[in-house]
């Protein structure tokens, strides 16, 4: 039995895939045909050659983000779910939102997240430049967040560790705190406790 039909979602799925796990410079027409088991040929009439290609992956990254639906009983909690969202969405998909700022449509990326962002902000009855503020502030928030996650992943083993420098006399003779920082960062207890810690201040009267 042959292979059934191949769709255009079909090829833009698993190139976004090869992006995933490999980098853009890893995705080529031919090593796209032979992860989907059909011929060049019939990837290029359902994408056009590899800029159309790599264009259409970069409005589906868009697209996605423009997915972002808010969850919570009040504004303040809608607004960390839309932060927490953003940030999985800027994780799980590194390359192609590299590749999406390397086209120039960066800002464009970010306004679905901005515009959940300004309608929880208005629920909580801010306006103007105080809303503004509070919407830019979320937003740089997410992206520093992942931009130090991602630089500590990337960088070579640290000797001595935190587990190393903290001890009652690093803390001040604190020495739960010691404890505490010696231990591993568990990093979405940490970016949900600092984005809500901000939230609560800026939709604070």
């Amino acid at each position: 039995m042959g292979r059934p039909a191949l769709t255009r979602d079909e090829v833009l799925e698993t190139a976004a895939g090869l992006v995933k796990r490999h980098g853009p410079d890893a995705l080529t027409m031919r090593g796209l045909a032979a992860e989907l088991g059909t011929a060049v040929t019939s990837i290029y009439w359902h994408v056009g050659n590899r800029e159309s290609l790599l264009d259409a992956l970069v409005e589906r990254t868009v697209a996605d983000l423009g997915e972002i639906r808010p969850t919570g009983r009040t504004p303040a909690l809608r607004v960390v779910s839309v932060a927490r969202a953003l940030r999985r969405q800027l994780r799980d998909h590194p390359h192609l939102v590299a590749m999406v700022h390397e086209r120039g449509l960066t800002e464009r990326m970010f306004l679905p997240a901005q515009q959940a962002l300004v309608r929880e902000v208005h629920a909580a009855g801010l306006r103007g430049a105080r809303a503004a503020e509070v919407v830019r502030a979320v937003q740089f928030q997410v992206v520093g967040f992942v931009l130090v996650e991602r630089n500590r992943e990337r960088s070579p083993l640290q000797r001595p560790g935190e587990e190393d420098l903290w001890d009652a006399l690093t803390a001040e003779d604190d020495p739960g705190l010691a404890r505490a920082l010696a231990r591993p960062v568990d990093p979405e207890r940490l970016f949900t406790t600092s984005v809500r810690a901000l939230v609560d201040a800026l939709l604070a009267p």
